[in-house]
Order: structure tokens, then sequence, then C-alpha cells
């Protein structure tokens, strides 16, 4: 009987796959049929692609004709005439900028896609709320609303049978600092369990919504190297910070033979290194996959109008190989985002464990 029925489920569920599979490449033809027809229309995948991967002004949702359906998000500029605040629509869209009260956002340059003065070229000191800052806000929000209604739950009643989203994250959890944070951090994981559990899923839910097409998703938060920067600092500053006098002594007198450390410091000055790299490789590991990941998806679909340039037929009869392929990415990305969220954690927890070594006995 439960075999049928999880048969029965598995149908259903390839019936739904094979339906939106559908409906995408319908859409994606169609869209390059229409692409096709508009003669005048130039295609430019580089600004495509970077369009959708970068921060904006604004969030876009849709083009409809020549109209763009997009939020405008609040600019907030300090430059040339002191305090400014003032809706991004008023600087146009992409493609189509206009200038206001002498500012402008760049077409080009080093400032490309940024606000500028008009009259200078140069940036205002610039506090506005980017799409990157409303996607940041979003995922805080949910991180709120879905680990303080579980804390709810246990304040109630600690031993009732986990539900929901508590059944779903209180195994992950357990995981997560079982087999994880205590054996990489040791006696003193409970001081930075905290910070551990919040970073893996602050991670992990941005990058889930970074591959959702769709508002509230579609912002690539762990994409951007500023989000990723300041996430590896907080690992470095705990690591550093709250290290022990064994570990500083590593770095200033490591245990290797005396000719590596004196009278050139070799060791020490690999030692020293070695405090800065580790940060930085987790700052550029986790942007450069989630970045190469959204712009994997988004070259294919741009290859549909590549070929519907050529020929209305090629593109129609490429987008079925281009539909199939995207599918395979995102639910490849799907893997990805856990992983990602996984190794910044696990990795974090080893920085911070050898910053907590203690001076052994002789």
């Amino acid at each position: 009987m439960s075999q049928s029925i999880d048969t029965n489920k598995v149908g259903k569920i390839g019936k739904i796959v094979f339906g939106i599979l559908l409906v995408i490449l319908g859409f994606l033809g169609v869209a390059a049929f229409v692409f096709h027809s508009d003669k005048e229309k130039e295609l430019n995948i580089k600004e495509m692609i970077f369009g959708h991967v970068q921060d904006a002004y604004n969030w876009h949702i849709t083009t409809i004709g020549d109209k763009h359906v997009s939020i405008s998000l609040p600019c907030i500029v300090y430059g040339q005439n002191g305090l400014d605040v003032f809706s991004s629509s008023r600087l146009g869209h992409e493609g189509h900028y206009t200038e206001y009260n002498g500012y402008k956002i760049a077409e080009e340059g080093n400032y490309a896609g940024k606000i500028v003065e008009v009259a200078t070229g140069n940036r205002p000191w610039d506090f506005s709320i980017t799409k990157n800052v409303v996607s940041l806000l979003i995922s805080c929000a949910l991180l709120l609303i879905i680990f303080l209604s579980i804390a709810k739950k246990y304040k109630s009643n600690g031993f009732c049978k986990p539900t929901g989203l508590q059944a779903i994250l209180e195994p992950l959890i357990v995981s997560l600092n079982d087999d994880i944070i205590k054996p990489s951090v040791g006696k003193n994981y409970k001081k930075f369990t905290w910070y551990l559990l919040t970073v893996f899923f602050f991670i992990f839910i941005n990058n889930l919504l970074g591959i959702i097409p769709i508002f509230p998703g579609g912002a690539n938060l762990t994409g951007n190297i500023a989000i990723t920067l300041v996430l590896a600092a907080i690992t470095f500053l705990l690591t550093n910070i709250f290290g022990t006098k064994a570990y500083f002594l590593d770095i200033v007198w490591p245990k290797v033979p005396t000719l590596l450390k004196a009278p050139l410091p070799i060791m020490q000055f690999i030692e020293f290194l070695g405090v800065f790299t580790k940060p930085i490789a987790l700052c550029i590991r986790l942007f450069a996959n989630m970045f190469a990941g959204h712009v994997m998806v988004l070259v294919l679909v741009g290859l549909i109008f590549v070929f519907s340039q050529l020929n209305v037929g090629a593109g129609l009869g490429f987008s079925v190989v281009s539909v199939l392929l995207v599918v395979f990415m995102s639910l490849l990305e799907c893997l990805v985002c856990f992983i990602q969220a996984y190794v910044f954690t696990t990795l974090s927890a080893l920085f911070i464990g050898m910053a907590q070594v203690e001076e052994e006995e002789e």
C-alpha cells in the first residue's frame, strides 16, 4: 500500500515538473520569436547577465513591451547638494537613464551602475536602500520569523513532539552542533555556537532566495563580494579576539626547527600571512561559487536569443536544450546552496577552533 502511494506521489511530481518544463519552454520560445521579430533590438549578453547579478537601485520584476515593471527603492546620497533623498524612478531605468537634481547613474567606467554627480563624475556618499539591502532585510525577517516561532514552541513545551519547521530544522541544528561545531571548536564551543548556526542559516536562506527568479527572490546577495567579505571579517575577528595565548605564541614562535624561525623569521611570516589568507579564502570561495552559478543559468537563457538572431527555428530548437540545462543547473544550485553554507560554517568552526588551542604540558 505504501509503495503504491509513493509511486503515485512520484508520478504526480513528475507530471508537475513536466508541466513546468513545457510552460518555461513555451515562454522562452515565444520570447525568442518576439525578440527575433524586433528588428531594431540589439542583443547585449554581457549587459543582460551583469544587469541581473549586480546590485541595483530598483527591483526589476518584468518588462511588458516597452514598460518596465519594477519596485522603486529610496536613494539616499550626500554630495554636492548636501543630503538628498529621492526615489530611484527619478533616475530612469536600465537603458534609459535620466538626470535628477545633479545626479545620474553612470552607464560606463569605474562607477558603472552607481550614482554619480553630473558635473564632476565623482561618487557622492551613497547610503541608498538598494536591491541587495532589501534582500538582506527580507532574509533577516525570515530568519527571525522561523526561529522565533520555533523558540516559542520550545518555551511553551520543550518535550512536545517536533512538528512542521521544527521537525525539519531540529535534526539539522543538532547535526551541525554535534558533528561540526563541537568537535571543531573544542570545549569552548558554546561561546561560538550562536554565530556559527546563524551564519549557516543566513547563507543557506540567501542562497535559496538567490535562485528564485521572482520577487522576493532573484537578488544575488551571497554572490556579492561585499557580503561575503563582511561574513569572513566576522569570522576573522572572532578567531583573533578570542584566540588563546598558545595560538598567538605559535604565530610568533612556532614549534619548528630554529633555522626556520631565526635569524630570518621565515615561519613567522608564513604564520602571520596565514592569519589573513584564511578569511580571504572564505570570502572568495562563497562569492565565486554563487556568482558563477547565477552567471551559468543566465548564459544558457541568453543563448536562446543568440540563436534566435540567426533563425527562429534555431532559437526554438535550442530552447529545448537550454530549458533542460537550466532545470539541471537550478537543481544543482539547490545542492550548492546547502554545500556552500555547510563549507563556510565548517571552515569558520575549524579556524576558530585552531585559535582555541591550549598550551601543551611538558
